[in-house]
């Protein structure tokens, strides 16, 4: 009886600790006339408002749209709060939400009876309307925190990874380093997006954003002279952000990308 009260004390605490650890990143709304994105601010360790720090733009996946800026969360929040990350790479990391109906990218999206989705990218036309609220966000961040201006990245899973692939397309000269999971774009797009490094992470066995896409994107920029990196993982399904976030390599590559 005593190791069952025990175990169910330290799941209670380990509970409330990270329940305390997202309330790190702070809530924010961006208002732009009738439209308003949710979004989270995490700030580094003893934030110094006279220091430059390195931003990161995060983007959730579409089963955390919505306007509860919470959901958004769910998927890589935990990976910036490791007491490791925040010692060694001190960042501001924004986690935008995009709204319920909304979509990152400018993708064509068709169901099949099954509701099984296929992917269209498209190589141009006007950003949804996320994407505008999106790059407002990015202009206002940049002049109303303390950005290093040489070291900002974006990354994003799944839906996020295809509006990583379009936020820096649309984005020329911000970017430093991006890092798509199981997304992907039209490889026309690839000639802008030069000048940033990219690692892009992909499931083999992804039955939902396929696998294809980013080796396309991959020969895309390959071609384009980009530097650019790609890791399948040969026993990952579409969750390969749990894979992508477990590697050693990742905070060390990313941060050591500046523009």
């Amino acid at each position: 009886m005593k190791r069952i009260l025990l175990c169910i004390c330290l799941i209670i605490v380990s509970t409330a600790i990270n329940a305390q650890d997202r309330s790190a990143y702070q809530k924010k709304w961006l208002v732009q006339g009738a439209d308003t994105m949710p979004y989270r601010v995490l700030l580094p360790l003893n934030f110094d408002a006279t220091k430059k720090y390195p931003l990161i733009f995060f983007l959730h996946g579409s089963g955390e749209r919505g306007n509860d800026n919470e959901a958004q969360l769910i998927h890589g929040a935990d990976y910036f709060l490791k007491e490791e990350f925040r010692k060694n790479y001190p960042a501001i990391v924004i986690f935008p939400q995009c709204s319920a109906a909304g979509y990152w990218s400018n993708v064509l999206r068709t169901f099949d009876a099954t509701q099984k989705v296929t992917y269209t990218f498209l190589p141009e036309g006007e950003p949804t309307k996320d994407m505008q609220l999106l790059l407002s966000l990015v202009k206002y961040v940049m002049e109303s925190y303390p950005i290093n201006k040489d070291r900002i990245y974006a990354g994003g899973l799944s839906m996020g990874g295809m509006g990583t692939y379009e936020l820096v397309s649309r984005n020329p000269g911000v970017f430093a380093a991006a890092f798509p999971i199981c997304g992907g774009a039209n490889p026309a797009i690839a000639g802008s997006l030069k000048h940033v490094a990219w690692w892009l992470f992909h499931g083999s066995k992804d039955d939902v954003v396929y696998p294809s896409f980013a080796e396309k994107m991959f020969a895309a920029l390959k071609k384009e002279n980009v530097n650019v990196r790609f890791t399948l993982y040969p026993d990952a399904n579409h969750n390969s952000w749990d894979a992508a976030f477990a590697e050693p390599g990742l905070s060390q590559w990313l941060f050591s990308q500046h523009k």
